[in-house]
């Protein structure tokens, strides 16, 4: 073990215990109270969702310490199961906040689907506070994101390897959060990241291969991580150097630390976390094709029948990613167009828009749909074109006509077209009717008491109203 770099988990495990709310400043609180609306209300659309019926019987047939309620469905169920199941059904549409954003750049990632239903599963065990909750949440959230920043090669590659980082980075955010919400030491804190250690996991190839399991590798970040800092507590040790000891997680899940200096740098003063939120429920890599397309429909009568090719160009990387396969059914069709960029391309074209019942799979099995993506090609952008668009749409009709449109800042992220908070509860309430799980007047009271989060001596009355 090198101890000159056993100092990164000590004074991350030490911030964890003894950050402050005080120390937080208003954009970030707002941040806090902002991811929490926005995954409360992706909760609500997505707990009937593919295989989430399933997943709650089997955890209530296991029964156990009644601590934290499973949204929507109701029943209490211990903390570290509600945190997995309430994480699985937020991500079904993969409509919920992500993209952490440090030092004004935002990676790719997955980190407030762990975070946010830990925060909330362990403030309603621990009977926490509003104060409390935002303030762990945000110490969880600054873990994951540093460690993500620190991953990442100077040539903006991360997890080459297949790990997904919604199974290992998250994992540590939602030890900072159990461990901090149950009162670790220092020194247990380290401890529960050391345990935790053998808990990391998860592969892309979960989407390549449009499995449900894409959900899992957040979910059980949730539930491990809340194990780990139980088991510390309990008098457990694990291993010293989480980080950088020889099988330490740069070791065995990265190429290597490409910036250790973010791990502390400003730690328990300057907090890091997701700003993106997605107008569309799907990947996210779809938007910027999605926007390009509402754009042409919404400036154009256009006969979908009448098109002859469709031509989308985005960034190499995005072409060869998961998004970038040919559109095809397999097991779960949702799960088959949420991450499409022909099937997102062909729905807007066809249908004028999109929204979550355009992923269900009666819609996702109209031939209309299969008929119309089989026509969008996906080229990359050559060299020079390169940083100064997201994506360029080209369809060319039979007769002859074309229509063309291009976006470089997508909506809902961290700099130009961000969302607001506004934006925020219009959403909340969009995913509110579409699921029709609780009334209006109870997705009403869940916006104010969210708006005054912080003056709640206890969070119980906010997850009562979901379910």
């Amino acid at each position: 073990m090198a101890q000159d770099n056993i100092q990164y988990i000590k004074k991350i495990s030490e911030s964890a215990v003894e950050a402050k709310f005080e120390d937080i400043d208003d954009a970030m609180i707002q941040n806090a109270k902002n991811r929490i609306l926005d995954l409360l209300g992706c909760a609500l659309s997505g707990a009937k969702g593919p295989g989430c019926d399933g997943m709650v019987d089997l955890v209530k047939s296991w029964g156990g310490k009644e601590e934290s309620t499973i949204f929507v469905y109701g029943g209490k169920v211990p903390a570290h199961n509600a945190a997995m199941v309430n994480s699985v059904i937020t991500r079904t549409y993969d409509f919920e906040a992500i993209g952490a954003f440090v030092e004004g750049v935002e990676l790719s990632s997955h980190v407030s689907v762990t975070t946010v239903l830990t925060a909330l599963a362990m403030a309603e065990a621990c009977n926490a506070s509003g104060k409390e909750l935002i303030a762990s949440l945000l110490v969880g959230d600054d873990v994951a994101s540093r460690l993500l920043a620190a991953s990442f090669s100077a040539d903006g590659k991360n997890f080459e390897k297949g790990w997904d980082g919604n199974g290992t980075v998250n994992a540590f955010g939602a030890t900072a959060i159990a461990g901090r919400m149950l009162g670790l030491t220092k020194e247990q804190m380290q401890h529960a990241f050391g345990i935790v250690l053998s808990q990391l996991g998860g592969s892309f190839q979960n989407i390549w291969d449009g499995s449900l399991c894409f959900k899992l590798p957040n979910a059980l970040s949730a539930k491990n991580g809340i194990f780990s800092a139980e088991l510390a507590k309990a008098g457990w040790d694990g291993a010293k150097d989480a980080l950088f000891s020889r099988f330490g997680y740069f070791g065995l899940f990265t190429d290597g630390c490409a910036n250790a200096e973010i791990l502390t740098k400003d730690i328990g003063k300057k907090f890091y976390a997701e700003a993106t939120f997605k107008p569309y429920s799907c990947c996210r890599a779809n938007h910027a094709a999605i926007d390009c397309a509402l754009k042409i429909a919404g400036d154009n009568e256009i006969n979908a029948n009448a098109i002859e090719d469709i031509v989308l160009r985005v960034p190499p990387r995005v072409r060869d990613m998961f998004v970038g396969q040919d559109f095809s059914l397999r097991v779960t069709p949702q799960v088959d167009a949420a991450f499409s960029l022909r099937f997102c391309v062909a729905n807007v074209l066809l249908r004028k828009g999109i929204g979550i019942g355009d992923f269900r799979e009666s819609c996702v099995r109209e031939p209309e749909i299969a008929a119309l993506a089989e026509k969008v090609r996906i080229v990359g952008f050559e060299q020079d074109e390169i940083g100064k668009k997201s994506a360029a749409l080209t369809v060319k009709m039979n007769d002859g006509g074309e229509y063309n449109s291009d976006v470089k800042f997508v909506r809902g992220g961290p700099f130009e077209n961000s969302f607001t908070t506004d934006d925020v509860k219009a959403k909340f309430r969009n995913n509110l009717l579409a699921a029709n799980a609780i009334s209006v007047e109870s997705g009403e009271k869940i916006i104010s008491l969210v708006d005054n989060l912080e003056k709640m001596e206890s969070i119980g009355e906010l997850i009562k109203l979901m379910a």
